[in-house]
């Protein structure tokens, strides 16, 4: 997956069909995250860590590797450059510690779904910031999107006054989530996705390496087994989810990729029914349908 152009450009719907294909694509293997984040036998931030520490020379190989030259994507080279991975970075970090800490302190369900939420902070700021323009088509897609993750995770979510705090941190996960989306939206621009990846993953991995030994947790698996499945969030849901995300970034207006990125937790859902035996029922698979159809109907109002 190149940034890089060879050949003549295909013309601009033709490479928004690709970019989409490739974004949901991403979004399916970052589904793949909670199996792998189940069968860890590490702490919470140490799998934040090694995600993104165990895809950092892979992810540095590959930039390495793109050809350089006129017409090429840049290399970042000056403070505000590198202040601009750095918040990408920085967002990405806020995303995945502050979910994980929300986890001890309500659902899962609670934490995940309100985690997904992230297009209620990155349409605003999107229009605010970077001049995106919505049709009532999109706003009504995005509306059935997320009520669609709320129907699929509504079996297990629960309303309680003792997990407001956990709820709240949930929800922060969103924005930071949000922020990292809008972050790589912009930097797309200018710079590749595997210069976006590798930068922004390396100053993540300096975040958590503290975070997770301060926390007390255990940070290096028991067995040959742990870091298998470690190996496997990291260069399968890393490298490969995210990144193709990153790609489509490019191609597609950030508002409209963080709805369709809503398409994580149900594919997650079925991925836990398929590998780990839990229970998918029909409530669930209407969640499902719903969130696909506000997706496309979002995908018909996005400008």
């Amino acid at each position: 997956m190149s940034d890089t152009h060879a050949f003549p450009l295909p013309s601009a719907a033709h490479a928004q069909r690709n970019a989409l294909l490739i974004l949901l694509a991403g979004a399916l293997s970052i589904a793949f995250a909670p199996i792998f984040v189940r069968l860890a036998d590490v702490g919470p931030v140490s799998i934040a860590f090694w995600r993104m520490a165990l895809s950092a020379p892979l992810l540095a190989l590959w930039m390495a590797m793109e050809p350089k030259g006129k017409g090429r994507s840049r290399p970042p080279s000056s403070p505000r450059d590198f202040a601009r991975l750095i918040l990408a970075g920085l967002c990405l970090a806020g995303d995945l510690v502050i979910w994980h800490i929300s986890i001890g302190y309500t659902s899962v369900a609670n934490s995940t779904l309100l985690a997904n939420f992230a297009p209620l902070f990155v349409a605003p700021v999107a229009w605010f910031l970077f001049k995106e323009r919505f049709t009532a088509k999109f706003v009504l897609g995005m509306a059935m999107a997320l009520a669609g993750a709320m129907i699929l995770m509504g079996d297990s979510v629960r309303l309680s006054a003792d997990h407001l705090f956990g709820d709240a941190l949930g929800l922060l996960t969103a924005v930071f989530y949000g922020g990292y989306i809008l972050s790589v939206g912009h930097l797309r621009s200018e710079f590749s996705t595997a210069t976006i990846m590798t930068w922004s993953g390396v100053i993540t991995a300096v975040i958590l390496l503290p975070m997770a030994l301060l926390s007390g947790e255990a940070l290096l698996p028991a067995q040959w087994s742990g870091w298998a499945v470690l190996a496997g969030l990291a260069l399968f849901s890393h490298a490969g989810g995210q990144s193709m995300i990153a790609y489509a970034l490019a191609h597609l207006p950030a508002s409209f990729s963080s709805v369709s990125l809503l398409l994580q937790p149900a594919g997650a859902a079925i991925l836990a029914w398929i590998l780990l035996g839990e229970p998918l029922g029909v409530l669930q698979a209407i969640g499902a349908v719903v969130i696909l159809a506000g997706i496309l109907l979002a995908r018909r109002g996005s400008r």
